[in-house]
């Protein structure tokens, strides 16, 4: 049986689905890297709600949804731009899912990495920024989370220069009780963030990045770069003081970052693998023994469809991660908190379909053949 997909030119082609999955079970702990899922959240469908209303989560399917990342010993990444941060998720909504989701992870034992940002006010002073970022670090810590140090957008309009977020930072820093993840998040996902340290020359807010870090060594853990650069990655991760770890952020080259060099590797913190998170822990096992050919062998395939999923507008990948979830089963319908669903095209799904379900991504292959069938009827496509 084949299926009739719309292509980008116009006009339908004729696919034909995977009949099985790749076999993907949980397996033992990963242990020469450090991975964690951005995951997203999954709105309740028959909530009466708006785009610019508060968001209303499907509380039993959201952490559902992380105990599925947990069973395959991947790390959750909570209450990040994945999880639509800033993007139809408020700060009241991110608060009530790091509690239940650190929570949930303490029960199952899981690892959680939490997003303290400054998104409960639009725009303040430097001390107002200070404040917002205080309270969301107190709800983390309080959590038993670690905390993840977002890129503010407050604080990206508030900053006169560098000194700015040396001071920031390095406030946030003295006062937190565990080394922090700093988190720079590249305007290609956050268009408000342009000129994130203190400038536009990327020379020159790294420096002061790496200054934030240098006079704070001990607070943090690691840095996450979501820059889709891998070479500013690679420069940056080898001028980090010794302990502290490079998470890639970049959904483009994430491979041969993972995989690393005579110099050094990144750990991992990514959305992609939220949709990739059973093959991902697969690749990382295989990188464990040592085998770095396999492990590329297994995720190397993986990266045309990240880079359809986070192609411009960049920011609207949440789209696609959410749809490759209810086509995998893991949500029984295909709504996002703020109407997000709308922000890509047919073709674009169409394509995303294709390519997962090419790579095996699908539990029940049949399952997702008949939701993407029933989309495109939605949309006027006869088949």
């Amino acid at each position: 049986m084949t299926i009739r997909l719309p292509g980008r030119r116009g006009g339908l082609r004729a696919y034909e689905p995977r009949a099985e999955p790749l076999a993907l079970t949980p397996g033992a702990p990963l242990t020469s890297r450090t991975v964690f899922s951005a995951a997203h959240v999954v709105a309740d469908p028959y909530a009466d709600t708006s785009p610019d209303a508060p968001a209303a989560v499907d509380w039993d399917a959201t952490l559902a949804f992380r105990r599925h990342l947990w069973s395959h010993e991947l790390g959750v990444a909570e209450a990040m731009d994945t999880a639509q941060r800033g993007m139809g998720l408020d700060w009241a909504g991110a608060a009530e899912l790091i509690r239940r989701s650190a929570a949930e992870a303490k029960a199952v034992g899981g690892r959680i990495a939490c997003g303290v940002g400054t998104d409960q006010i639009a725009a303040g002073s430097l001390a107002e920024v200070r404040a917002a970022y205080e309270e969301q670090l107190a709800v983390v810590e309080e959590s038993g989370a670690q905390a993840i140090l977002m890129a503010s957008r407050a604080l990206c309009a508030a900053a006169s220069g560098p000194e700015d977020y040396l001071e920031v930072y390095g406030h946030l820093l003295r006062q937190a009780g565990e080394p922090v993840v700093l988190h720079w998040l590249g305007p290609m996902f956050d268009p408000a963030l342009e000129g994130y340290w203190g400038s536009s020359d990327l020379d020159t807010a790294t420096d002061t990045f790496l200054e934030v870090i240098a006079a704070h060594p001990d607070k943090v853990d690691g840095i996450k770069v979501s820059l889709l650069d891998a070479a500013r990655e690679i420069d940056i991760r080898r001028r980090l003081p010794q302990g502290v770890r490079c998470y890639t952020g970049d959904d483009f080259n994430y491979p041969e970052l993972i995989a690393g060099d005579e110099k050094g590797f990144s750990h991992a913190l990514l959305g992609i693998f939220d949709p990739l998170g059973p093959l991902a822990a697969e690749a990382v096992r295989v990188l464990d023994t040592g085998d770095v050919a396999g492990f590329r062998e297994l995720l190397d395939p993986t990266v045309e469809l990240s880079r359809h999923l986070f192609q411009a507008p960049t920011r609207f990948y949440k789209t696609g991660v959410v749809f490759l979830a209810w086509l995998a089963g893991h949500q029984s319908h295909f709504t996002m908190v703020g109407g997000l669903q709308s922000a890509r095209s047919l073709p674009h799904f169409a394509r995303a379909y294709e390519l997962a379900d090419q790579l095996g991504l699908f539990p029940d292959p049949k399952q997702a053949e008949e939701r993407m069938r029933n989309l495109l009827a939605l949309y006027g496509v006869a088949q």
